[in-house]
């Protein structure tokens, strides 16, 4: 049997490691870094380096590799060895602080959308002693961050650390602020819920449009899709089973907190959550989930997907980002406690949160766009495209109760009776769960709901961290000269909830008397990520990134930049998928499906003129004539593909483009594809089914 205590954080270079192999000073120097930022001696780089090398090869390693998150979606490594020449041939294993603290990875062919051209190649990774170095596949992986030669940011680490700094540092001036002297540091925590499909491998193998894309680009619905719910919370397959287990067991070896498992809503569909970290150590957490995941997939014959909608027709996979801000000093901020209505402390911070969610709505949405995820906004899967919040109805209650200057009644505790004696009765909670809403309070935190399977959290996350912070600054700066500190807060928080309550909706978010009720408020309704995207780059976000320091306005331009060209990129290489598998498979199967029928119907008329043809002859009109428009909407395809150039002239038109002539394109010809499927023998249909790829694990 494992013996968790032994196997949790095995493969990791975490602070009982250091403690056994550091020497005191140094532990403490680097505890400082971690816990405080502050500088980094090359002293106790070196110390630190020559100890992590001695560990990982105990453990194994030849090589190490700086492990970052750059702008193309996945994480990036290049691996050099420990050994060094010892004269005479010999070797020895040497790792300096150097080599620990900085990198030297190619930039050239990573996006940096413009800021560098291709022949400035040079770019520097840097060590994030925040994120304890972890070993895989006998390699020491040291997270870093990712700068260019001229020091722009290229990656999706360092505007998440800058942050988490801005947020901490404006939180402990606003605490100190209310008599919480003793706070120094304020921490964002996340605990990223993870959904995923697992599908048998030969059904992978044999769909070029998941291999290219990701997602299927044709495929019928099965006769069973996710309507009896029956697999929701259901018996674990076998199968699905020793891969979870498998995957919490390396999960655990690197440290990561897997908690929840079980199925999700479609057939074939999973969810894993872990507990919550704080949003750097999750993000890097998540980001190596994702991998793991994969990799695990593998050695069970399956293969994992992440794409935020692989199957039409069943839900999509998406991300819970359960985001919170706790002290030091082990106090939640975003905990109400028993008497909110009393509770100052609490209100500030929800009055920032939700006036930072109104001001930048837009922002948060655009941070979960994307073209896997423009599938799943808005369809009665997954949060719709317009960014409100929930809070419940106790804490709308309270809001209530202050805008108006009332007196504030809780619901409180209701005790649930069971009606039956052997059933222990229990409390049930102040207030429902909203799983319609983006962003919904649920006790102590805020569950960001809008998340695509496939995202770097980070981005989300910073977004969110700095809106909150640049509020928080604003609260401190009106609060700091107040007379009478108490009530200048009560009449802030007041006029704050009265100014932004239109951001606060507690209701059905998927009717469609929200979205009328929404645009009555003034919410934004971006339905598709060039139409989100265009606002990244309005005055107000640049000025709120570039006002607390988390990136230039030159480094906004260029994630612009990037975001909208990997979009563009993304769907001309599923048109393309598309054009291939319609004109070299799914046109020649229905063909000579056609030619079988034909024969089938002059053979019965050789035999006898009285044998009815009716079948034959019935489906060969239908599929002829369908195959007709899928040949001509296959050319009309090609030929928006080609003429994307002409819609060139910026990256907010090629997307664009891409959007509404491109995509609009494609899901005509699977119209007709899907169609055709339907009715074509599964002998000459050239790739699996639905019902085979989903029900086949």
């Amino acid at each position: 049997m494992t013996n968790l205590t032994v196997l949790f954080g095995s493969m990791v270079f975490d602070d009982r490691k250091m403690q056994e192999r550091l020497p005191r000073v140094t532990y403490k120097a680097l505890k400082k870094t971690i816990k405080n930022g502050e500088p980094l001696d090359l002293s106790v780089a070196n110390a630190v380096a020559n100890a992590m090398k001695d560990w990982a090869v105990e453990m194994g390693c030849t090589h190490y590799t700086h492990w970052f998150q750059p702008m193309t979606g996945v994480t990036a490594e290049k691996h050099d060895s420990f050994i060094c020449p010892a004269g005479d041939g010999q070797i020895i294993m040497e790792f300096s602080g150097k080599e620990l603290i900085k990198g030297e990875p190619d930039a050239s062919s990573f996006p940096s959308g413009g800021i560098r051209a291709t022949f400035e190649a040079r770019g520097y990774t840097t060590w994030d002693p925040t994120s304890p170095a972890f070993i895989r596949d006998k390699t020491l992986y040291i997270p870093t961050a990712f700068c260019s030669y001229t020091g722009e940011v290229l990656d999706k680490k360092t505007p998440l650390l800058r942050s988490m700094e801005r947020l901490s540092n404006v939180a402990v001036q606003l605490l100190h602020l209310l008599g919480k002297t003793d706070v120094t540091r304020v921490t964002t925590t996340v605990g990223p819920e993870q959904e995923y499909f697992l599908i048998d491998k030969k059904m992978y193998d044999a769909r070029p449009d998941l291999i290219y894309t990701g997602r299927t680009l044709f495929g019928a619905p099965a006769p069973k899709g996710q309507e009896l719910e029956d697999h929701y919370f259901g018996s674990i397959k076998t199968r699905v089973a020793a891969f979870m287990n498998d995957l919490d067991e390396e999960l655990w070896k690197l440290g990561i907190m897997a908690k929840t498992k079980h199925n999700e809503v479609a057939p074939s569909q999973h969810e894993l959550a872990p507990i919550f970290a704080t949003s750097n150590i999750a993000t890097d957490h998540n980001e190596l989930t994702m991998e793991v995941m994969k990799k695990t997939a593998e050695k069970h014959g399956l293969v994992c997907l992440l794409h935020e909608k692989p199957f039409a027709g069943v839900n999509g996979s998406g991300k819970h980002n359960n985001w919170s801000i706790s002290t030091n000093t082990g106090e939640n901020l975003l905990d109400p406690g028993k008497n909110p209505e009393n509770n100052v402390q609490f209100q500030l911070f929800l009055a920032a949160v939700i006036k930072a969610v109104h001001e930048y709505q837009d922002l948060l949405r655009l941070t979960v766009a994307s073209a896997g995820n423009d599938h799943r906004l808005g369809a009665n899967e997954a949060p719709p495209a317009i960014i409100s919040m929930y809070l419940g109805d106790d804490l709308g209650a309270l809001v209530e109760s202050v805008i108006r200057g009332t007196e504030y009644k809780s619901s409180g505790e209701t005790d649930m009776l069971t009606g039956v004696d052997v059933l222990p009765d229990f409390c049930k909670d102040s207030s429902d769960r909203n799983r319609t809403s983006p962003f919904a309070f649920t006790g102590n935190k805020f569950e960001f709901r809008a998340l695509g399977s496939s995202l770097n959290i980070a981005c989300p996350n910073y977004m969110l961290n700095t809106m909150v912070a640049d509020e928080l600054a604003q609260f401190y700066e009106e609060l700091k000269s107040a007379v009478d500190l108490e009530a200048a807060a009560k009449e802030l928080i007041r006029r704050t909830f009265t100014e932004h309550k239109n951001i606060i909706f507690n209701g059905d978010n998927y009717s469609q008397e929200w979205v009328e009720e929404a645009a009555r408020r003034g919410l934004c309704n971006f339905r598709s990520m060039p139409e989100a995207m265009a606002h990244y780059v309005d005055k107000k976000n640049i000025d709120l990134f570039v006002r607390n320091g988390i990136v230039t306005e030159a480094e906004i331009r260029a994630r612009y930049e990037i975001e909208l060209e990997h979009y563009s990129k993304q769907i001309r290489i599923e048109a393309l998928t598309m054009i291939d598998m319609a004109e070299k498979r799914i046109t020649p199967a229905v063909i000579s499906f056609v030619r079988e029928l034909s024969d089938a119907a002059i053979a019965k008329k050789s035999l006898s003129a009285s044998y009815s043809v009716f079948a034959e002859t019935s489906l060969i009109e239908e599929l002829s004539g369908e195959l007709e428009q899928f040949v001509k909407k296959t050319a009309v395809l090609k030929e928006a593909v080609e003429n994307a150039g002409k819609h060139s002239s910026s990256s907010q038109e090629l997307a664009t483009y891409y959007r509404e002539s491109v995509f609009a394109a494609m899901e005509e010809l699977r119209v007709l594809g899907d169609a055709m499927e339907r009715k074509t023998s599964a002998e000459y249909w050239p790739y699996p089914s639905y019902g085979e790829i989903l029900f086949g694990v």
